[in-house]
């Protein structure tokens, strides 16, 4: 079996969105970083996935922004990057091909946000026949009010849920320190 850690959307364009938040973050960082560390170790290849949309004036996820590139605290060389416009990593990015090109069957989830873009991929490299190891507290998200009951959710909630709709039906749910 052959594993590539994956990073999704771990990127400066975060900072400038209206629904930033700093909690959580340092624990994302710390957890993320111990990945990567263990990944580089054992000569597994890590990708890096960047939200990139050209169509969208005044987004920060606009390349035109500058914002679109890796945060500050990853490490600047990746073994590939893929730019995608839509939720998940794989849809018009050649990351499924690139993959079993490279002989990998597992995928290891991290990134920004769990329950958008990191469970959006999830599902998707499932259905594409990839075994999928989704590390919950190396992904970060956001605490979020529901538009449809008003009910504010805590970034703990949305991530006990992504759990929850996940395990044994999409991926294998894991913690930074099983690895």
């Amino acid at each position: 079996m052959t594993k590539a850690l994956i990073i999704i959307d771990t990127q400066d364009s975060f900072f400038e969105t209206e629904y930033w938040q700093d909690h959580g973050f340092d624990a994302f960082k710390t957890n993320l970083l111990s990945l990567v560390d263990k990944f580089k170790a054992n000569n597994h290849p890590i990708v890096k996935i960047l939200h990139s949309r050209e169509d969208a004036d005044d987004s920060p996820f606009n390349p035109k922004t500058g914002l679109v590139k890796p945060m500050a605290f990853l490490p600047q060389k990746f073994t590939k990057t893929f730019y995608k416009s839509v939720h998940n990593a794989f849809t018009d990015t050649g990351l499924a091909t690139w993959l079993k090109r490279s002989g990998i069957d597992t995928i290891v989830i991290t990134g920004i946000r769990t329950e958008q873009c990191c469970e959006t991929t999830a599902r998707v490299a499932f259905d594409l026949g990839f075994k999928v190891e989704f590390v919950t507290d190396a992904t970060l998200t956001f605490d979020m009010l529901c538009p449809v009951t008003s009910t504010l959710y805590c970034a703990k909630e949305i991530q006990a849920r992504t759990n929850l709709v996940l395990a044994k039906r999409f991926a294998s749910i894991h913690a930074h320190s099983d690895y």
